[in-house]
Protein backbone atom coordinates (compact mmCIF):
# COMPACT_ATOMS: atom_id res chain seq x y z
CA UNK A 1 0.00 0.00 0.00
CA UNK A 2 1.41 3.74 -1.07
CA UNK A 3 2.70 5.44 1.72
CA UNK A 4 1.10 9.24 2.41
CA UNK A 5 2.41 11.40 4.87
CA UNK A 6 1.18 15.14 5.77
CA UNK A 7 2.43 18.16 8.13
CA UNK A 8 1.87 21.52 8.23
CA UNK A 9 3.75 24.70 9.33
CA UNK A 10 2.98 28.14 10.94
CA UNK A 11 4.86 30.27 9.09
CA UNK A 12 6.72 33.60 10.33
CA UNK A 13 4.03 36.65 10.08
CA UNK A 14 6.62 38.65 7.65
CA UNK A 15 6.63 34.92 5.30
CA UNK A 16 7.97 35.94 1.78
CA UNK A 17 6.51 32.85 -0.38
CA UNK A 18 7.72 34.18 -3.72
CA UNK A 19 11.56 33.33 -2.36
CA UNK A 20 10.54 29.44 -2.20
CA UNK A 21 8.14 29.51 -5.08
CA UNK A 22 10.77 31.10 -7.74
CA UNK A 23 13.42 28.35 -6.77
CA UNK A 24 10.99 25.84 -8.20
CA UNK A 25 9.70 27.55 -10.82
CA UNK A 26 13.71 28.03 -12.17
CA UNK A 27 12.57 25.59 -14.93
CA UNK A 28 9.87 26.70 -17.43
CA UNK A 29 8.97 23.29 -18.51
CA UNK A 30 8.31 22.20 -15.15
CA UNK A 31 8.87 18.59 -15.61
CA UNK A 32 9.78 17.61 -11.87
CA UNK A 33 8.75 20.50 -10.68
CA UNK A 34 5.36 22.55 -10.87
CA UNK A 35 4.42 25.89 -9.51
CA UNK A 36 0.93 26.78 -9.67
CA UNK A 37 -0.31 29.92 -7.50
CA UNK A 38 1.14 29.12 -4.00
CA UNK A 39 1.40 25.39 -4.55
CA UNK A 40 4.54 23.46 -5.27
CA UNK A 41 4.25 19.95 -6.57
CA UNK A 42 7.89 17.82 -6.02
CA UNK A 43 8.74 14.61 -7.58
CA UNK A 44 11.55 13.29 -5.57
CA UNK A 45 12.88 9.97 -4.35
CA UNK A 46 12.31 8.85 -0.55
CA UNK A 47 13.94 6.24 0.64
CA UNK A 48 14.51 5.08 -2.99
CA UNK A 49 10.85 5.34 -3.91
CA UNK A 50 9.61 7.56 -6.43
CA UNK A 51 7.55 10.31 -4.31
CA UNK A 52 5.56 13.48 -4.73
CA UNK A 53 5.02 16.08 -2.40
CA UNK A 54 2.74 19.00 -2.40
CA UNK A 55 3.67 21.85 -0.67
CA UNK A 56 0.90 24.69 -0.54
CA UNK A 57 0.92 28.19 1.43
CA UNK A 58 -2.15 29.30 2.96
CA UNK A 59 -3.56 32.56 1.16
CA UNK A 60 -1.61 35.28 3.63
CA UNK A 61 1.46 33.14 3.80
CA UNK A 62 0.62 32.27 7.48
CA UNK A 63 0.24 28.00 7.24
CA UNK A 64 2.37 25.62 5.26
CA UNK A 65 0.75 22.32 4.23
CA UNK A 66 2.65 19.59 2.58
CA UNK A 67 1.23 16.22 1.82
CA UNK A 68 4.12 13.37 0.51
CA UNK A 69 2.69 10.58 -1.98
CA UNK A 70 5.04 7.43 -1.99
CA UNK A 71 4.77 4.57 -4.57
CA UNK A 72 5.47 1.33 -2.87
CA UNK A 73 5.09 0.24 1.41
CA UNK A 74 5.65 2.26 4.24
CA UNK A 75 9.31 2.16 5.45
CA UNK A 76 10.42 1.04 9.23
CA UNK A 77 11.97 4.34 9.58
CA UNK A 78 10.39 7.76 11.03
CA UNK A 79 9.24 8.87 7.82
CA UNK A 80 7.36 11.92 9.46
CA UNK A 81 9.88 12.82 11.53
CA UNK A 82 11.70 13.03 8.51
CA UNK A 83 9.36 14.87 6.13
CA UNK A 84 8.92 17.61 8.69
CA UNK A 85 12.73 17.92 8.29
CA UNK A 86 12.99 18.28 5.01
CA UNK A 87 9.55 21.17 4.72
CA UNK A 88 11.30 23.20 7.41
CA UNK A 89 14.54 23.10 5.73
CA UNK A 90 12.56 23.62 2.21
CA UNK A 91 10.76 26.71 3.46
CA UNK A 92 14.02 28.33 4.80
CA UNK A 93 13.01 28.23 8.22
CA UNK A 94 16.28 27.94 10.08
CA UNK A 95 17.26 30.89 12.53
CA UNK A 96 18.54 33.61 11.16
CA UNK A 97 16.65 35.73 8.80
CA UNK A 98 15.55 38.26 11.38
CA UNK A 99 18.52 38.72 13.39
CA UNK A 100 20.41 39.29 10.55
CA UNK A 101 18.45 42.81 10.26
CA UNK A 102 18.32 43.09 14.08
CA UNK A 103 21.67 43.31 13.96
CA UNK A 104 22.74 45.22 10.34
CA UNK A 105 19.84 46.96 9.85
CA UNK A 106 21.26 50.12 10.48
CA UNK A 107 24.85 49.66 8.70
CA UNK A 108 25.02 52.18 5.90
CA UNK A 109 25.36 49.94 3.22
CA UNK A 110 23.43 46.82 3.97
CA UNK A 111 21.18 48.07 6.04
CA UNK A 112 18.60 49.93 3.13
CA UNK A 113 19.04 46.41 1.53
CA UNK A 114 17.50 44.14 4.43
CA UNK A 115 14.78 46.43 5.19
CA UNK A 116 13.72 46.39 1.36
CA UNK A 117 13.61 43.06 1.68
CA UNK A 118 12.62 42.26 5.18
CA UNK A 119 11.58 38.42 5.50
CA UNK A 120 13.95 37.03 2.75
CA UNK A 121 14.86 33.42 3.46
CA UNK A 122 17.10 30.93 1.68
CA UNK A 123 14.40 28.07 0.86
CA UNK A 124 16.64 24.38 0.86
CA UNK A 125 16.19 21.77 -2.29
CA UNK A 126 14.46 18.36 -1.05
CA UNK A 127 17.99 16.56 0.03
CA UNK A 128 21.48 18.11 0.78
CA UNK A 129 22.41 15.50 -2.21
CA UNK A 130 19.82 17.29 -4.42
CA UNK A 131 21.65 20.51 -3.49
CA UNK A 132 24.80 18.84 -4.06
CA UNK A 133 24.38 17.97 -7.37
CA UNK A 134 22.60 21.15 -8.36
CA UNK A 135 25.96 22.67 -7.64
CA UNK A 136 28.43 20.41 -9.24
CA UNK A 137 25.56 20.99 -12.31
CA UNK A 138 25.83 24.70 -12.39
CA UNK A 139 29.67 25.24 -11.68
CA UNK A 140 31.43 27.61 -13.91
CA UNK A 141 28.27 27.89 -16.11
CA UNK A 142 24.82 30.31 -16.70
CA UNK A 143 21.54 29.98 -14.68
CA UNK A 144 20.20 28.88 -17.77
CA UNK A 145 22.69 26.21 -19.14
CA UNK A 146 22.70 24.67 -15.34
CA UNK A 147 18.83 24.24 -15.47
CA UNK A 148 18.82 22.68 -19.03
CA UNK A 149 21.80 20.06 -17.76
CA UNK A 150 19.71 19.41 -14.83
CA UNK A 151 16.49 18.87 -16.71
CA UNK A 152 18.68 16.57 -18.97
CA UNK A 153 19.93 14.89 -16.18
CA UNK A 154 16.71 14.32 -14.38
CA UNK A 155 14.64 12.68 -17.91
CA UNK A 156 18.01 10.12 -18.27
CA UNK A 157 17.19 8.36 -15.25
CA UNK A 158 13.68 8.35 -15.65
CA UNK A 159 12.62 8.02 -12.26
CA UNK A 160 8.55 8.31 -12.32
CA UNK A 161 6.38 8.54 -10.05
CA UNK A 162 2.68 6.86 -10.37
CA UNK A 163 1.36 11.06 -10.88
CA UNK A 164 3.40 11.27 -14.09
CA UNK A 165 5.49 13.93 -12.48
CA UNK A 166 9.74 12.88 -12.83
CA UNK A 167 11.66 12.62 -9.53
CA UNK A 168 14.59 13.95 -8.55
CA UNK A 169 17.11 10.72 -8.41
CA UNK A 170 18.96 9.71 -5.38
CA UNK A 171 22.91 8.49 -5.99
CA UNK A 172 21.56 5.06 -6.82
CA UNK A 173 19.76 5.75 -10.04
CA UNK A 174 22.54 8.08 -10.76
CA UNK A 175 25.46 5.69 -10.31
CA UNK A 176 23.70 3.32 -12.94
CA UNK A 177 23.94 6.39 -15.47
CA UNK A 178 27.05 5.54 -18.03
CA UNK A 179 29.31 8.22 -19.26
CA UNK A 180 27.82 8.23 -22.14
CA UNK A 181 24.47 8.93 -21.19
CA UNK A 182 25.92 11.58 -19.15
CA UNK A 183 27.74 13.24 -22.06
CA UNK A 184 24.70 12.91 -23.78
CA UNK A 185 23.16 14.97 -21.37
CA UNK A 186 25.71 17.69 -21.63
CA UNK A 187 27.72 16.78 -19.00
CA UNK A 188 31.60 17.54 -19.63
CA UNK A 189 34.09 15.14 -18.80
CA UNK A 190 35.51 16.54 -15.73
CA UNK A 191 31.85 16.97 -14.52
CA UNK A 192 30.79 13.18 -15.25
CA UNK A 193 34.08 12.54 -13.10
CA UNK A 194 33.02 14.70 -9.94
CA UNK A 195 29.80 13.43 -9.74
CA UNK A 196 30.86 9.38 -10.27
CA UNK A 197 33.01 10.42 -6.79
CA UNK A 198 29.89 11.39 -5.10
CA UNK A 199 27.57 9.29 -6.17
CA UNK A 200 30.78 6.66 -4.98
CA UNK A 201 31.36 8.53 -1.70
CA UNK A 202 27.17 8.51 -1.19
CA UNK A 203 26.53 4.44 -1.77
CA UNK A 204 29.40 3.42 -0.05
CA UNK A 205 28.41 5.59 3.19
CA UNK A 206 31.79 7.63 3.32
CA UNK A 207 29.40 10.70 2.00
CA UNK A 208 26.21 10.33 4.47
CA UNK A 209 24.88 13.44 3.28
CA UNK A 210 21.40 13.37 3.79
CA UNK A 211 22.12 11.87 7.50
CA UNK A 212 24.13 15.07 8.38
CA UNK A 213 21.01 16.38 7.02
CA UNK A 214 18.59 15.36 9.83
CA UNK A 215 19.19 18.16 12.64
CA UNK A 216 20.28 21.77 12.51
CA UNK A 217 23.32 22.29 11.69
CA UNK A 218 26.04 23.74 14.11
CA UNK A 219 29.40 25.33 12.99
CA UNK A 220 31.53 22.63 13.77
CA UNK A 221 29.10 19.92 11.41
CA UNK A 222 29.67 22.67 9.01
CA UNK A 223 33.36 22.40 9.15
CA UNK A 224 33.37 18.41 8.99
CA UNK A 225 30.89 18.77 5.75
CA UNK A 226 32.95 21.21 4.16
CA UNK A 227 36.13 18.82 4.79
CA UNK A 228 34.55 15.89 3.61
CA UNK A 229 33.31 17.37 0.30
CA UNK A 230 36.87 19.90 -0.51
CA UNK A 231 38.45 16.25 -0.02
CA UNK A 232 36.67 15.06 -3.41
CA UNK A 233 38.56 16.26 -6.54
CA UNK A 234 36.39 18.53 -8.74
CA UNK A 235 34.49 19.92 -5.35
CA UNK A 236 35.64 23.81 -4.53
CA UNK A 237 34.77 26.51 -2.11
CA UNK A 238 31.68 27.71 -4.16
CA UNK A 239 30.27 24.12 -4.63
CA UNK A 240 30.79 23.18 -0.64
CA UNK A 241 28.75 26.62 0.49
CA UNK A 242 26.22 26.65 -2.10
CA UNK A 243 25.01 23.40 -1.67
CA UNK A 244 25.60 23.50 3.04
CA UNK A 245 23.34 26.61 1.97
CA UNK A 246 20.71 24.61 -0.42
CA UNK A 247 21.12 21.72 1.13
CA UNK A 248 21.09 22.08 5.05
CA UNK A 249 20.77 25.65 5.51
CA UNK A 250 23.61 26.77 6.79
CA UNK A 251 23.86 30.53 6.82
CA UNK A 252 27.22 31.30 7.22
CA UNK A 253 28.79 30.08 4.30
CA UNK A 254 31.13 32.63 1.92
CA UNK A 255 29.62 32.72 -1.42
CA UNK A 256 32.23 35.39 -2.29
CA UNK A 257 33.59 33.29 -5.64
CA UNK A 258 29.78 33.49 -7.08
CA UNK A 259 29.51 36.11 -9.86
CA UNK A 260 26.04 36.74 -9.24
CA UNK A 261 27.38 38.13 -5.59
CA UNK A 262 30.28 39.95 -6.51
CA UNK A 263 28.03 41.90 -9.41
CA UNK A 264 25.08 42.64 -6.87
CA UNK A 265 28.07 43.84 -4.30
CA UNK A 266 29.66 46.24 -7.18
CA UNK A 267 26.13 47.64 -7.81
CA UNK A 268 25.33 48.22 -4.23
CA UNK A 269 28.74 49.29 -2.95
CA UNK A 270 28.35 51.66 -6.52
CA UNK A 271 32.08 50.11 -7.59
CA UNK A 272 32.71 48.77 -11.69
CA UNK A 273 33.75 45.23 -10.18
CA UNK A 274 34.67 43.95 -7.00
CA UNK A 275 37.17 40.99 -6.56
CA UNK A 276 36.85 37.54 -4.74
CA UNK A 277 38.92 38.72 -2.07
CA UNK A 278 37.24 42.15 -1.80
CA UNK A 279 33.82 40.24 -1.55
CA UNK A 280 35.67 37.55 0.82
CA UNK A 281 36.27 40.78 3.36
CA UNK A 282 33.09 42.58 2.99
CA UNK A 283 31.06 39.30 3.42
CA UNK A 284 33.17 38.22 6.87
CA UNK A 285 31.42 41.18 8.27
CA UNK A 286 28.32 39.41 8.35
CA UNK A 287 29.13 36.44 10.40
CA UNK A 288 27.12 34.34 11.07
CA UNK A 289 25.05 35.48 8.42
CA UNK A 290 27.32 35.49 5.45
CA UNK A 291 25.35 33.33 2.97
CA UNK A 292 22.60 34.96 3.88
CA UNK A 293 23.85 38.12 2.86
CA UNK A 294 24.64 36.50 -0.38
CA UNK A 295 20.95 35.80 -0.41
CA UNK A 296 20.07 39.22 0.07
CA UNK A 297 22.34 40.59 -2.90
CA UNK A 298 21.33 37.65 -5.46
CA UNK A 299 17.29 39.57 -4.83
CA UNK A 300 18.71 42.35 -5.41
CA UNK A 301 19.40 41.51 -8.99
CA UNK A 302 15.48 40.33 -9.42
CA UNK A 303 17.03 37.37 -11.13
CA UNK A 304 15.51 33.99 -10.64
CA UNK A 305 16.66 32.27 -7.63
CA UNK A 306 19.86 30.41 -8.11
Amino acid sequence: MPLVLSTQVALPANYRPQDMLALHARDALQASEKVEGLRVSKGLTWQGRPALLQLELAEGAALAVASLAVDGPADTGDDQTALDAMVARMLGLGEGADQLALQHGKHPVLGPLLLSQMGLRVPASSSPFEALVWAITGQQISVAAAIALRRRLIAATAVQHSSGMLCHPDASALAALTPEQLRAAGFSVSKIATLERVFAAVLDGSLPLDAWGTQPLQAQDAQAIEDALLAIKGIGPWTVHYALLRGFGWLDGSLHGDVAVRNALARLLEVPSVSQREAEQWLGAFAPWRALVAAHLWASLSAKSY
